[in-house]
């Protein structure tokens, strides 16, 4: 019998054929197209024979989508690393579906093994963040039994078109307001306020706040759905984050001293670097610093901490925690699990005054969701609030500890 790895060689082959002709059908200097097709089909043989197991399982490995061939019961029959990520370490001889678990999908692929014709199906993956892949599968033909199985990443496609419906909305919800303000003024200083000099002044410091806080609004907006778009993109850079901790006390010494404010470092002399989008790790500590100096109390101080987090079991990942601790009025337990929600404010009027543009703690939410990481919020009324994020370590074989 013929085995997978003959036929996926033989369409390469075929494929490399055809690419030939058509270089050959539009070479000016090629007269003879019969010798041509002798050239292409004797090349096509001479690949076929070279194109051994080994090369034929190197090209699916190399290939950048999920794929798997498997047998009549689902056992697999050949996987490449893209499909090991994807479904959490399927190796060969084991049944696919203690590994794809997605409603519909092994019932897609049991199709095909029934009925012998190709199908596709849209499958979506919620761990670690949320995926969404077009599966596809069709008998190799040759192949008595065995399931070509692939999977399509559509998940920018389909983030796309969330992010177009939830942007329309939302700017139409939040910008109704501030609209609706400007135009009364404007309206106003065109009517009986035209000559009033007082109220010109008045209404012009309000109108530039209204604009300002619209900008923040749809600068915040973009990069949430940005941040969103590339959500299942896991980040793969090295980063040392003792650095960035370090200077924020430098970035905001302004506003610290004039509300008699001071950064609390709490950072170990040695601290193993972690994968991370470093501009990414900054947005997070701006927007977490920037809450704990408008909600603190003036003259107290803001704790910024790192420490090294063991996983809870040997086998499991470690991280590095970064906090940030203020003294402020805290947050009551029912409005925590809301907080990171979109628009979401304990204080509406308190947050608008302050510049809050309700998204802040949603964007933070995305990024650390992105880093595989996790956030934690702790609260306590009268006392402060502790926001925390995680990021992962680099592996302990590429991380040099940073001093």
């Amino acid at each position: 019998m013929i085995v997978a790895e003959d036929m996926l060689a033989a369409a390469i082959c075929s494929t490399l054929a055809g690419i030939v002709v058509i270089a050959v059908a539009y070479d000016n200097e090629a007269r003879d197209l019969q010798g041509a097709l002798r050239r292409v089909r004797s090349l096509n043989d001479e690949l076929h024979t070279k194109l051994g197991h080994d090369t034929v399982r190197q090209i699916i490995e190399a290939l950048d989508e999920p794929l798997l061939v498997i047998e009549r019961d689902l056992t697999v029959h050949r996987v490449n690393e893209k499909a090991r990520t994807l479904l959490g370490g399927v190796f060969e001889g084991e049944a696919l579906p203690m590994f794809l678990r997605q409603p519909g999908a092994v019932e897609a692929i049991r199709s095909v093994v029934e009925s012998g014709r190709p199908t596709e199906r849209e499958v979506q993956f919620l761990t670690p963040v949320e995926a969404h892949y077009i599966l596809g599968a069709r008998p190799l033909e040759g192949e008595d039994g065995l399931i070509l199985v692939w999977m399509r990443d559509i998940t920018k496609a389909r983030l796309t078109d969330r992010m177009r419906v939830d942007f329309i909305a939302n700017v139409s919800h939040e910008l109704r307001t501030p609209l609706a303000t400007l135009i009364g003024f404007i309206e106003t200083l065109q009517g009986p306020a035209a000559k009033d000099e007082a109220a010109r002044t008045r209404f012009l410091k309000i109108m530039s706040d209204e604009a300002s806080r619209m900008a923040r609004l749809i600068d915040d907006l973009l990069s949430l759905s940005r941040i969103e778009m590339d959500k299942h993109v896991r980040p793969s850079t090295p980063l040392d984050v003792r650095p960035l901790l370090s200077q924020m006390g430098q970035s905001y010494a302004v506003r610290l001293e004039a509300d008699n404010r001071f950064i609390n470092l709490r950072i170990p002399e040695s601290l193993p670097r972690v994968i991370a989008d470093r501009d990414q790790v900054l947005q997070v500590l701006h927007n977490l610093i920037s809450n704990a100096i408008k909600y603190g109390r003036s003259g107290t101080g803001i704790t910024l901490e790192a420490a090294i987090q063991p996983g809870t079991f040997p086998s499991d990942p470690v991280h590095v925690r970064i906090s940030v601790t203020d003294e402020g009025e805290g947050i009551t337990p029912e409005n925590l699990p809301r907080l990171t929600e979109r628009f979401y404010r304990v204080d509406s009027a308190r947050s608008r005054k302050m510049g809050g543009t309700g998204l802040g703690l949603a964007i933070v939410k995305h990024i650390v969701e992105r880093h595989r990481g996790e956030l934690t919020i702790e609260s306590r009324l009268g006392v402060g609030t502790t926001v925390a994020f995680t990021l992962p370590v680099l592996p302990a074989e590429d991380n040099a500890i940073s001093a």
